[in-house]
């Protein structure tokens, strides 16, 4: 024989708390109740767990040790498992000596003696306080992502996001619209067009300017193209940097859409030209007056105009 099977019963063993160092050495909390639901043992990570040391917790009832809320949830559990002697698992709410409330997951099944009969109860405490904590955000991420998603595809522009790899994340009806009839007929088939390979979908210049964004991380690109007798505004962001980036394409063939954009680059180049006089002023510094005033003269007719 490789061993004698004798060295391993527990008469042999000459440290009598050898037990008790192995439950130390686990990293889940542990313990063992009687059928009074008094404590007879519990481990190290048990003592962390409560925040208790294990001479206040032996000898000493679920009442003695818990909240009488918890104490009733314990004792009630445990009455049950002794009516039905088998493996026990639940999941609860409880709060340490801090105050702080954890969510656990409780192990337990009853322990016998060696004439068979029920002797207590054994169990261990899973802590999952961090796990619900991200099981909560990635619920409310997947409601977000559902409304943004629904909006997305309310828009009356057209929307495409890219990952690293060039394939679709999402986009809506307008962009396959805007992108032909072809596309349309795909986008029936495969709803946002999700997986699709990007540069099959778009003109050579609106794909080299998706993968310009993604290869530099840049915030923002945009020009104007011809596509289809349409002209197109591209306008390209970074979303994940260098992960997924998106683009916003306006027909500005539509009559509404020309005017507004029109009236909109029309306000920027006069903030730029009124920014480049204010400076010109400032360096022309305080003595330069008569000049000043006429860059004042020249700024006010600009703002002037915006009014009108």
């Amino acid at each position: 024989m490789i061993y004698d099977k004798k060295s391993f019963l527990p008469g042999n063993i000459e440290d009598p708390e050898i037990y008790q160092k192995v439950f130390d050495a686990l990293p889940i909390p542990i313990f063992y109740r009687d059928l009074k639901g008094v404590y007879q043992m519990c481990n190290k990570a048990h003592e962390e767990f409560s925040r208790t040391p294990r001479s206040q917790i032996i000898g000493k009832s679920v009442f003695e040790i818990h909240t009488k809320h918890m104490a009733e949830i314990y004792y009630h559990k445990d009455q049950e498992l002794l009516a039905n002697p088998d493996v026990q698992i639940y999941e609860t709410q409880v709060r340490n000596k801090d105050g702080a409330r954890m969510d656990v997951v409780i192990n337990k099944a009853v322990i016998r003696s060696n004439d068979g009969e029920v002797m207590g109860i054994v169990g261990s405490i899973n802590d999952v306080t961090t796990l619900k904590k991200t099981e909560m955000r990635l619920e409310k991420a997947q409601e977000s992502m559902e409304i943004s998603s629904h909006m997305l595809h309310k828009i009356n522009v057209g929307i495409l996001m890219m990952n690293e790899e060039h394939k679709v994340v999402d986009s809506n009806e307008s962009f396959a619209k805007l992108m032909g009839e072809e596309t349309s007929e795909l986008y029936e088939t495969i709803p946002g067009l999700k997986g699709a390979d990007v540069e099959v979908l778009v003109p050579e210049v609106i794909f080299k300017m998706l993968s310009s964004i993604m290869a530099s991380g840049e915030e923002m690109l945009e020009r104007d193209i011809k596509f289809s007798n349409k002209l197109l505004h591209i306008s390209v962001v970074t979303l994940y940097k260098q992960k997924v980036v998106g683009a916003v394409i306006r027909d500005m063939s539509a009559p509404l859409l020309v005017r507004d954009e029109i009236i909109n680059r029309a306000h920027r180049i006069k903030e730029q030209n009124i920014d480049t006089v204010q400076k010109i002023a400032h360096l022309l510094g305080e003595n330069a007056a008569e000049t000043e005033e006429l860059l004042n003269s020249i700024i006010q007719s600009y703002r002037y105009g915006d009014d009108q």
